[in-house]
């Protein structure tokens, strides 16, 4: 194998190092764009381990605010409180029970009260049967419908009717907030 002898003049030469010192330049530019990149991604990961972390955290769940009757308002909402069941009537019973396509529709008024005060609670379906007189509920997320100009204290289906164990207060019959009645007015500012 034959080798051959290159023979550069000195122009020649400077040219050659000129395009090495362009060549080091970009490979040096080239080099620090890739070590940021390398860090970007580094804390990219570390990032995504720390969103990984918290989702795995256990998710604190607010505790409930117990109230009592006497501090339900006319259109609130989102209400958890412990009640007696005091009575219960059927209102309305539609649908036939054999029939596998309609669902039969059951709506009961139950007077429900606490140490503080009583108000009516309308039950429907699969709540009728959990109110019965006597008996010691939770009511969660519980709203108040207005009926008539009057409270009614109702559960749908983002609340839950719960029995629990009897309470040891005495219900004060007196104070029913379903006789109060209310009247939607209009107020103009001038």
């Amino acid at each position: 194998m034959p080798h051959f002898l290159v023979l550069q003049t000195s122009s020649e030469r400077k040219v050659a190092t000129n395009s090495e010192k362009k060549r080091e330049k970009k490979e040096k530019r080239h080099r620090s764009v890739e070590v940021l990149a390398l860090e970007s991604m580094e804390t990219e990961r570390e990032t995504q381990k720390q969103q990984e972390q918290e989702q795995k955290k256990p998710t604190e769940k607010r505790k409930p605010v117990f109230v009592k009757v006497d501090q339900l308002k006319p259109g609130t909402n989102g209400h958890t409180l412990i009640a007696r069941v005091l009575s219960s009537s059927m209102v309305i019973q539609k649908g036939r029970p054999a029939s596998q396509n309609l669902r039969q529709t059951r709506i009961a008024e139950c007077l429900v009260g606490d140490e503080t005060g009583t108000i009516l609670f309308t039950a429907r379906n699969d709540q009728v049967e959990l109110m019965k007189p006597g008996v010691t509920v939770i009511l969660r997320n519980a709203k108040i419908d207005m009926f008539k100009g009057s409270m009614r204290l109702a559960v749908d289906k983002w609340g839950r009717v719960e029995v629990t164990d009897p309470a040891n207060f005495a219900v004060k019959e007196d104070n029913n907030l379903s006789l109060v009645e209310y009247e939607l007015v209009n107020v103009v500012e001038e």
